[in-house]
């Protein structure tokens, strides 16, 4: 019996050592997959969607390249225990984001960005922002506000959101940006016309985004998404 005990303590406290650790030092809570050695290492960033957590992406990590380091954040805004956004919905029919809310959750995720490049030693043109739903929207907001943060983006079932259209303004520095954009043909939440505009949209901002279509996919992000994303990060960093 209480070799049974000791054997299932071993079991529980082993599986308690497998969860990864929160961090809390910067200015958004987030995971780490990370060598803080390393330096000029390319570094990921995964932004949830609503109502999600910094756990929704963070086991991509897995099947994308090695060599790179990983952070999965965690949204400012609670919705319940467990669950957070970027900011609130704003409107009705088309998904549509709280000003003040954006402003705000672009300004911290800004902040956490100089502050992890620090931490983890890398120029902002090895960041990039990974972000399914609204949090492709803030990888939207972020970097097509201020193109200098990051390298690229990933955007997977998201949109860009109508007041960042009517507030941007040519910029030469947006070039540089590389883009990446995946959406469902099934997504019936962030619908996939919402992908193939934003495809649309950034190319009158002269930027050329890598798009894809998901046949049949809903709001997920499907194994075919994760094996595309993984090569166009190995495309960017040969």
């Amino acid at each position: 019996m209480f070799k049974a005990l000791a054997l299932l303590l071993l079991v529980v406290s082993c599986g308690l050592q497998a969860q990864p650790a929160l961090h809390t030092d910067l200015p958004l809570n987030y995971l780490a997959h990370a060598d803080e050695q390393a330096r000029n290492r390319p570094l990921v960033i995964f932004l949830h969607g609503s109502g999600g957590s910094e756990q929704d992406l963070f086991d991509l990590k897995d099947e994308l390249p090695s060599d790179y380091n990983y952070l999965s954040v965690r949204a400012p805004k609670t919705v319940e225990r467990g669950q957070y956004q970027w900011f609130a919905k704003k409107g009705e029919g088309a998904y549509d984001g709280d000003t003040a809310d954006l402003k705000a959750s672009g300004q911290m995720l800004l902040d956490f960005i100089e502050k992890a490049r620090v931490k983890y030693p890398t120029d902002a043109s090895n960041v990039y922002l990974v972000g399914f739903s609204q949090g492709a929207m803030m990888s939207y907001e972020v970097a097509l506000r201020h193109p200098e943060a990051v390298g690229g983006i990933a955007a997977l079932g998201g949109r860009v959101l109508s007041v960042l259209r009517a507030e941007l303004t040519p910029d030469e520095s947006r070039r540089t940006l590389a883009v990446f954009i995946g959406h469902g043909t099934a997504d019936s939440v962030i619908p996939y016309h919402d992908g193939t505009e934003a495809d649309s949209f950034l190319k009158t901002l002269a930027l050329e985004p890598e798009f894809h279509a998901y046949p049949g996919v809903g709001h997920s992000v499907s194994a075919m998404q994760v094996r595309d994303l993984r090569a166009w990060l190995e495309r960017l960093n040969p």
